[in-house]
């Protein structure tokens, strides 16, 4: 199992803004090349987003559809990856002081996947994770075009 956190610098309704919007998994999610939803009302239970994975010349398609959700907490995903099998993604949202805690745990859960998972899929998986937080760091502590607009205007 692959469990990684991060701190962001903002509070944990900024983190949602980001999860909230199927469009924008592409922006932080390593390894995905666009992302749009299928369901409008993602990311309620059931719901579902696709996306496109690139290795090199090759691409795939893939989907993810939300299996639970604790808000505030918690948003919990089961990602689709063809004949690789599906994983599950576990994101975690905590306050901390003024900022938030986000913890990933992720796993193979059915398919091939499962089958090869061990302490060095898990690495591979660590180092994904620590890259995929930073980018949804890097998104939020950006925060939204609005909020961006307003910084400029107050400074």
């Amino acid at each position: 199992m692959a469990v990684r956190h991060h701190l962001i610098k903002k509070p944990p309704a900024a983190v949602w803004e980001v999860l909230d919007d199927g469009r924008r998994y592409a922006d932080w999610v390593v390894g995905t090349h666009d992302s749009r939803p299928i369901d409008a009302d993602w990311p309620e239970v059931g719901s579902r987003i696709e996306y496109t994975i690139r290795l090199g010349p090759w691409e795939f398609a893939g989907h993810t559809v939300v299996r639970r959700i604790e808000r505030p907490d918690r948003l919990e995903l089961e990602a689709y990856s063809g004949a690789l099998g599906t994983a599950r993604i576990a994101i975690e949202v905590q306050p901390w002081g003024e900022h938030t805690l986000v913890r990933v745990d992720e796993h193979p859960l059915q398919g091939p996947g499962g089958a090869v998972h061990n302490t060095a899929v898990d690495a591979l998986i660590q180092l994904r994770h620590r890259k995929m937080l930073g980018r949804l760091a890097a998104l939020v502590e950006r925060g939204s075009p609005h909020e961006r607009s307003a910084q400029h205007t107050t400074t």
